[in-house]
Parts: C-alpha cells; sequence; structure tokens
C-alpha cells in the first residue's frame, strides 16, 4: 500500500534535506498522499497508496502520543477480526482502524513477538520512545519489501534501494558476493543468502525476520509461524476436501478488501482457476465483477509444442469463465512487448538483474492494462505448485520405487496409465530415470556456466552453495517429501518472487495478492497425509476434488494438457535478432563483464544462436544463457563512468530545486 522510509542517527541529528531527498525518489511512485514525522535525531516517512478502504486518508506515519510509538507500515492486515478480539478492540473502532494502527497496538501488547500473530503481507517500521529502539519486521514469505543500510552510528531503512543512494554515507558498490550466487545458480533463485543485496552498502530484511536497532546495534532474528510437524488426519477424504474449501475460501476473500476493483491472472490452469472461482462467488456478494488478464500469444505465432502442451490457453480459460460466471475477461496479446527491449525497465524497476525474462513481457503488461482499468487487488496462483496443487505424479511414483512400495506403485500406475494415456512399461522407464537419474546416461539437464571459473573459485560460492544443500541445479540429495518441506522453509526461494510483486505493485498503485500463499493454507497442505495429493491414479488430487462444483471438468481433470504462457518470448525478438547479436558481441569485448561472466559459454552460446533463429529454440538452455548474460551486461555497464551516486544526486537536486 506504501513506500517506507526512514532515517535515524543515533548521535547526531538528522539534516531535513536527508528526508526530503529520500522522498523526492519516490515521487516517481504513484501516490493518494504523502507524509513524514522527524524529530531531531529521526525521520519516518510515507508514500501512501489506498488500497483497501482503511487506508483512505490513513495517518502515515502515525505518531501513538499515548504509547509514545511511531510507525511506517506497507502492510495489508488479513487477520483483523482474530486481532481485534485479542487486543479487545471496541466495535466502533473496528471498520475505521487502519491496519497500521492495529499494528501498533498489536506491538504495544506483544512486543518484538508481534510478527507470530500477523497475517498478511507486510513490512513495518516503529519507534519506541520509551525503549529508544527501532523495530521492524517483513511478512513471513517476503511479499513486500524492506532495504536498509547500516553504518556507524547510522542507520536508515526504504522499500526500495534507490532513496537509500541519495544519503551521502551510502556508497552504490557492486556487492560481488551476491553476484557470484546469482551467476552460479541456474535456477530462477538469485540468491541464497537474503540478507545481502547486489549493492554492498545495503541489506535487506529477510522474509520471516525482524530487525531491532538499539544501543548502537542492528540485530536480525527469525520468526517461525509455520509448524511443520503437525498432521492432520480425517476419517473421510471428503472431511479434507471441505476443511481445505473453508480455509482457501477465508484465505481468497481476506485477499478482497479493497474500495477499488479485483482483477487476477488467469490461465488455463488449476492454481489461478481455483483463486478466481472462489473470488468471484464472493464478490458476486458484494455486487462486484472479477476482471481477468490472460497472456495469449502473438497473432502470427505458430505453436511449436508438442500435441499435449498449448500455448494459446482460451479455451480452457473460456470453460472456466464460463463455468464460474461474474467474470469480465480480458486477453492480451501484448503485440508491441517482448523481453530484450523490456531489461532496462526491469532494472530500473528491480534495482538488481533477474532471471524471469521469459514471463517479464506479460507480468509488466497485465499491471499497466491492470492499472488503466483501475484495478486495487491483482490476485495471483504463483506460489500454488507448492502449497494448494502441489502433487507431482511421476516423482511420487519415483519415491514409491525406491522405497521398495511394489503393490502401491503398481495399484497406481494402473490408474494414472488408463487416465493419461500411457503404458505403464514407458510409465515406468519414466518414473526410473526420476528415481534414478543417474542411469539416464543420455540425458544432461544442466544449464550452462555463467559464472566465469576464476571468479567463482575466488568468492568460494559453491562451497557457499553446499552450506544451503543446493549446486548449480538446486537442490541435492533430497527426497520428495523433504524438497517440498525445504522449499517452504527457505526464504531464498520466496525472496524474488516477493520483490518483484512489491516493485511491481508500487511501480502501478495497484497490489499483487496470492490465496495460495495464505499462512493458514499453507499449514494445512503441510499437514495432510501424501495420499491426499496423489492418489488413484490423479495428480494434485487436493485440489481437483477441491474444485468440484468450482470449475469445469474440462479444467479440474485435466491431466494430459498444459499450458506455457512463456513460449513465444524468442518468437518477440526475432525482428530484433541482429541487435541482440549485436550486444552480445559488445558484451565479449567488455573486459569488466569478462571478470564475472563465462565468456567460453557465451562464445558457444553464440555461435548456436548466430543465425536468426526459430521459435521453437525458445526454451534451449544457450539463448536463455545469452539472455541473461545481456541482463547482467546492462547491470554492470550502470556502474561505469565513475560513481553512478553522484548522477542520482544530481538528478535528485534538480527535482528538489523544481518543487
Amino acid at each position: 500500500m506504501s513506500a517506507i522510509a526512514g532515517i535515524y542517527h543515533m548521535k547526531d541529528p538528522v539534516p531535513p534535506s536527508f528526508g526530503q531527498q529520500m522522498m523526492q525518489v519516490l515521487h516517481k511512485f504513484p501516490s493518494d498522499d504523502r507524509r513524514i514525522w522527524r524529530q531531531e535525531n529521526l525521520f519516518f516517512g510515507c508514500h501512501a497508496q489506498w488500497i483497501t478502504p482503511e487506508s483512505m486518508n490513513e495517518p502515515l506515519p502515525f505518531y501513538d502520543d499515548e504509547r509514545q510509538l511511531v510507525i511506517t507500515s506497507d502492510a495489508i492486515i488479513d487477520n483483523r477480526d482474530v486481532l481485534f478480539d485479542r487486543l479487545g478492540i471496541v466495535h466502533k473502532e473496528r471498520k475505521v482502524m487502519p491496519d497500521s494502527q492495529l499494528i501498533l497496538l498489536a506491538y504495544d501488547k506483544w512486543q518484538e513477538e508481534v510478527p507470530r500473530y500477523l497475517l498478511g503481507d507486510f513490512a513495518f517500521m516503529i519507534w519506541d520512545e520509551q525503549k529508544q529502539r527501532l523495530f521492524g519486521a517483513r511478512d513471513f514469505s517476503g511479499a513486500r519489501s524492506l532495504y536498509y543500510f547500516r553504518g556507524d552510528q547510522r542507520f536508515a531503512f526504504c522499500t526500495v534501494m534507490e532513496p537509500l543512494l541519495t544519503l551521502p554515507y551510502v556508497q552504490r558498490r557492486l556487492n560481488e558476493s551476491w553476484l557470484a550466487e546469482y551467476l552460479a545458480i541456474s535456477t530462477f533463485i538469485d540468491a541464497v543468502d537474503v540478507s545481502h543485496t547486489v549493492l554492498e552498502d545495503i541489506q535487506q530484511v529477510p522474509p520471516s525476520h525482524t530487525i531491532t536497532v538499539s544501543n548502537g546495534s542492528v540485530k536480525l532474528r527469525k520468526y517461525h509461524v509455520l509448524s511443520l510437524n503437525e498432521k492432520i488426519r480425517c476419517q473421510h477424504n471428503e472431511e479434507y476436501t471441505e476443511r481445505f474449501r473453508a480455509i482457501f475460501q477465508q484465505a481468497t476473500d481476506a485477499r478482497l478488501r479493497t474500495f477499488k476493483s479485483v482483477g487476477s491472472h488467469l490461465s488455463g490452469g488449476l492454481d489461478s482457476g481455483a483463486v478466481a472461482s472462489f473470488a468471484a462467488k464472493t464478490l458476486q456478494t458484494q455486487h462486484k465483477t472479477l476482471h481477468t488478464y490472460s497472456s495469449i500469444p502473438q497473432a502470427d505465432f505458430h505453436d511449436y509444442t508438442p500435441k499435449n502442451y498449448f500455448t494459446d490457453e482460451r479455451p480452457y480459460i473460456r470453460a472456466t469463465v464460463d463455468y464460474v460466471g461474474n467474470i469480465e475477461e480480458h486477453y492480451l496479446r501484448f503485440a508491441d512487448k517482448n523481453p530484450y527491449h523490456d531489461i532496462d525497465d526491469w532494472l530500473d524497476m528491480l534495482e538488481s538483474p533477474y532471471k524471469f525474462f521469459e514471463n517479464s513481457f506479460w507480468m509488466k503488461g497485465i499491471f499497466e492494462q491492470a492499472r488503466q482499468e483501475d484495478i486495487g487487488i491483482l490476485l495471483s496462483g504463483a506460489r500454488g505448485n507448492f502449497t494448494i496443487s502441489w502433487g507431482p505424479a511421476l516423482e511420487y511414483y519415483g519415491y514409491l520405487l525406491k522405497r521398495l512400495k511394489w503393490m502401491q506403485l503398481g495399484r497406481e500406475l494402473q490408474q494414472y496409465s488408463r487416465t493419461i494415456g500411457i503404458g505403464r512399461k514407458r510409465l515406468l522407464s519414466l518414473i526410473s530415470q526420476q528415481a534414478f537419474p543417474f542411469l539416464d546416461k543420455e540425458t544432461d539437464p544442466s544449464f550452462p556456466m555463467l559464472i566465469h571459473p576464476h571468479f567463482a573459485d575466488k568468492m568460494k560460492v559453491f562451497d557457499k552453495l553446499q552450506v544451503y544443500g543446493m549446486d548449480a541445479n538446486g537442490f541435492t540429495d533430497l527426497d520428495l517429501v523433504n524438497q517440498r518441506t525445504n522449499v517452504i522453509e527457505s526464504e531464498f526461494i520466496w525472496n524474488g518472487n516477493g520483490i518483484a510483486s512489491s516493485k511491481l505493485s508500487l511501480r502501478y498503485g495497484l497490489w499483487m495478492r496470492d490465496p495460495t500463499n495464505d499462512v493458514r493454507v499453507i499449514q494445512y497442505c503441510m499437514s495432510l497425509p501424501l495420499k491426499q495429493f496423489i492418489n488413484c491414479g490423479m495428480d494434485r488430487a487436493l485440489i481437483r476434488h477441491a474444485t468440484k462444483g468450482y470449475l469445469p471438468d474440462k479444467v479440474r481433470l485435466n491431466q494430459t494438457n498444459y499450458g506455457i504462457q512463456a513460449a513465444d518470448w524468442l518468437h518477440r525478438m526475432i525482428p530484433y535478432w541482429q541487435e541482440f547479436i549485436d550486444e552480445v558481441n559488445e558484451l565479449l569485448r567488455d573486459k569488466e563483464a569478462a571478470t564475472y561472466l563465462n565468456m567460453d559459454s557465451i562464445r558457444r552460446a553464440l555461435s548456436a544462436a548466430i543465425e536468426q533463429p526459430k521459435a521453437a529454440f525458445a526454451f534451449k538452455p544457450e539463448l536463455r544463457l545469452l539472455m541473461r548474460g545481456i541482463i547482467v551486461y546492462r547491470f554492470l555497464k550502470t556502474f561505469k563512468g565513475g560513481d553512478t551516486y553522484e548522477k542520482g544526486m544530481e538528478r535528485t537536486k534538480v527535482g528538489i530545486v523544481g518543487c
């Protein structure tokens, strides 16, 4: 809902210009209100975007004179009723009390334990005047960002990094340790150490962490809201389904709280379909229509994927829309967009390199369209793969095979084979490859190495990854169950997604919210027996059973056809291919980039891409390597020609004079 900022000098006053400069940078984002609060050695600011009814005219920063507490926050709290009851707040105050003041009252009661009682997406900082300390927190999955600088008796924080760089003691210096992790990991994870950022002077509060600044020290502490050892056992399968529906409906309804319109991503699959169907049901009672946004390929794109994949998901999306009702659908081609020409814009927005370029053009395009239509909440089911729709069949059957559960595996294989139309002999071969990948000598799933070997050795990056149970290709030596638990518990899995959605929300003045990421939903799903997710030849069984009557069977029971939203990224770049190749050659001549990037890998990839490619090459690792290399190269170029902080300061000074 807001961009927050603050400065704390422990021994000397905060010059008024410091806070003004930070707030000035935030002017590039849309806002409904801008306010500051300050004392001699303390500054708090908020660049507010009103989303919920209670946030309209909300005073932020807010000073509670009775309790001598100040808060600035970027938060939507979902368990308001529970907190109201536990805090004994009178009913006439409940409808109008903003989330920030609710957080402040909760802090007054529970102090540093307060994040454990909060459900929702949040980042906040509180100045406790009596204790002379700063205290803040970031929500459990990092759906909102919170950066900070710590120096000699000086501390500053902000939702984004750029305002911190206006402070004279914060320098824009490359963090080589972060970059090494980014380059070494071939998956979509940016870095495993999420307390650091790509800038050496700026750190971040990790997901599920609090930060306390007191007596000259800065302390981070992890808090826990999930209990992954709890197990739920019901007598009948229908009980599991009914309990899930109730919890998921509660999580979805909590995310519809806005005085604006509500939108949702919608593909042809289960996760976004489930979110849309549960949301549309509640919105109808509020006399609102759900707006859905779906990316479709360019008109001249020819689908090159196998017959059981589809790049244009409209047949399945329309089936959902017609079945659910109360939906106004939007199909967006983004004819003028491609991931190559979006790089600079994404680097400016994210303030660091990124890896999801295949989806970047439609992600940003949907936000742009939603803003034009006054959407306040944009729903997503992005994290459903490890929560509501978890249940990978082949991996599960490999799990049974390795544990010699022959009878159970035989029954499942017979039913699964009948469902998807593939013979058991072929399935068993696929399952053996899944369970014992070292037996498959023809397949090398590894991504080409983007990091320069000498840089990797210098930073000892692969030793660091081993500490987290990872290598370049992800987690190692984890079975099906432990891998899922590890994903849920690892802050670095969620951090990148949270930062991207937080900064997209800030730029376009609307909030992305994901019911599949609700603590209550995750806790419930993680407590269920395995057979609730894969049984009787059905993968992702929980959500398939739970959406009976919510989604059409064409979508709900589809186990054979799969949508691919990113399939046309390369097709969109073909008209600009020579421009792209020229930039790769420029990269290869850059001596500074050569200290970080594996130029041999890039040259080999370039030799495979020198001719104009076909759209069907979209998922070739070599072409994806080149795109990632260009993204890093563009970012590294921003450090050339002297400290870019000086240029940023000049722009900021001009902006202040013009106000």
